[in-house]
């Protein structure tokens, strides 16, 4: 049975160092003492040989006190008793400082388990994951004569946390992550295109180390280098625009969930912040924020303060009746916390962050959708985008798309950007459909310099009007 004082058995009194650290809440200062062990690898490959074979381990604490809207932290990657008495001097400034005795330990339970806790970075040998990775490209080889350049990355870590709050209340939780990203560059009459396939999740390397794993993602690749290499440009203006279901998600994700976030709502720095019970989007769009999803890549048995995960409506049947929170921001708009502290690293505070958001699938098929728009664009996946979350503003690009004409899918296009809002979408959305499906596990959000894993989704969703930017005139 894993112990997380096993990875800290180099500490000379982990007891002492924990209660050390409570002296920083005393006079009522909330916060917590976040440590962590972590183990990362990267192992890359290009046109069959190793380019990249790192591995790291680091641990830390970060030791947060706050009261009302102000905080003071301090992080090392010293797990000693003096770095810890450093840390709380630093904390218990004059504005923290108070003479209630510190509480005593609690070992708690957030109850459930997400994913399997075993040290799984070890349990398969260095030299069958490379081989595995040389069989990627092996068989992609095989598949096309086009290719030009196969690269195949395995990237994996596993992170022990341990959460003590001010209450003394103790959390601990034990988290895998692993993502395998195929890319193929293809070349055909001087013309040269990437297709790329990810995916992942919080579980070990068991669902991705097989054959049939990896010609999937191969297979996929090449189908999408092959769809770009024979896409003509596409049209500019406004028009409908269908959703494919699943990675699609990364637009709500940006565009609106950004928005819903604590502290831009308290701050009033969202567009959304005055409009709780409003109807902000179409009748049927219900939008879920939740990390209690098994396996999924933005899923933890618990936040980074140590509230367990769970599942927060955002947006019910087009009205707006949540947002996420971690403990400061809930305090101080009232509302109950809702599992969205997270954090990069012990080097950073947590802030109010996304899990796995997504919307619920609605009653029309794909089918309907694709027939009756005229002229429009079926935009499958997305590439990336940029996002002003004050005002929702954003401009994605598909990373593959094709025409809608006269109710069919035609021709693949190529340079589709989407320019919108996210508020004004939101309201343009005229059908859901009931082919709702999360993204394979490739998602990482950027907030205040730090980087986290999080998941998207949705069914495909019929858009009646949104800006295309294309090569072309539409």
């Amino acid at each position: 049975m894993l112990s997380y004082e096993d990875f800290f058995c180099d500490i000379c009194d982990l007891n002492a160092l924990e209660k050390t650290a409570l002296e920083a809440f005393c006079g009522g200062n909330l916060g917590e003492l976040f440590m962590e062990y972590r183990e990362d690898e990267v192992l890359r490959i290009e046109d069959g040989h190793v380019q990249t074979a790192n591995f790291n381990n680091k641990r830390g604490f970060g030791l947060r006190a706050f009261q009302e809207d102000a905080s003071v932290y301090s992080y090392s990657s010293s797990l000693t008793i003096p770095a810890m008495e450093r840390a709380v001097s630093l904390v218990k400034t004059d504005f923290f400082s108070g003479n209630t005795s510190p509480v005593e330990i609690k070992n708690s339970d957030v109850g459930g388990s997400l994913y399997a806790p075993q040290r799984f970075l070890d349990s398969l040998s260095l030299e069958n994951k490379i081989n595995f990775l040389k069989s990627i490209d092996a068989y992609a080889c095989s598949k096309s004569k086009d290719i030009i350049q196969v690269m195949a990355t395995l990237a994996s870590s596993w992170q022990v946390v341990s959460i003590l709050r001010d209450s003394g209340e103790k959390y601990v939780d034990f988290r895998p992550l692993v993502r395998l990203t195929v890319s193929v560059v293809l070349e055909k009459g001087g013309t040269t295109e990437i297709g790329s396939y990810s995916g992942g999740g919080r579980h070990d390397y068991k669902p991705l180390i097989s054959e049939s794993v990896m010609k999937f993602y191969v297979d996929e690749a090449l189908r999408q280098a092959n769809v770009k290499l024979n896409a003509i440009p596409a049209p500019v203006g406004e028009m409908p625009v269908v959703l494919g279901n699943g990675w699609t998600g990364i637009l709500l994700h940006e565009a609106i969930g950004h928005g819903l976030e604590g502290d831009a709502i308290r701050k009033e720095t969202s567009s959304f912040h005055n409009l709780l019970g409003k109807y902000i989007a179409a009748p049927g769009v219900t939008v879920i924020d939740d990390g209690s999803i098994e396996n999924c890549r933005g899923s933890i048995n618990m936040d980074d303060e140590g509230t367990p995960s769970q599942r927060n409506v955002l947006i019910e049947n087009g009205k707006l009746v949540g947002f996420m929170h971690d403990r400061m921001n809930a305090k101080l708009m009232g509302w109950p916390v809702t599992g969205n502290g997270r954090r990069e690293s012990h080097e950073y505070i947590p802030v109010p962050r996304m899990t796995n958001t997504f919307m619920l699938p609605g009653n029309n098929s794909f089918e309907d959708m694709i027939s009756c728009v005229k002229k429009g664009i079926f935009a499958k996946s997305f590439a990336g985008g940029q996002v002003d979350i004050v005002s929702g503003k954003f401009v994605f690009s598909a990373s593959e798309a094709y025409l809608i004409e006269n109710g069919s899918i035609t021709a693949p296009v190529k340079g589709v950007m989407l320019i919108g809002d996210g508020p004004s979408i939101l309201k343009k959305i005229s059908m859901v459909g009931n082919n709702f499906a999360m993204d394979p596990g490739v998602g990482t959000c950027g907030k205040d310099g730090q980087w986290v894993p999080v998941g998207v989704g949705e069914p495909s969703v019929l858009i009646d009007g949104i800006t295309v930017g294309g090569d072309k005139l539409g």
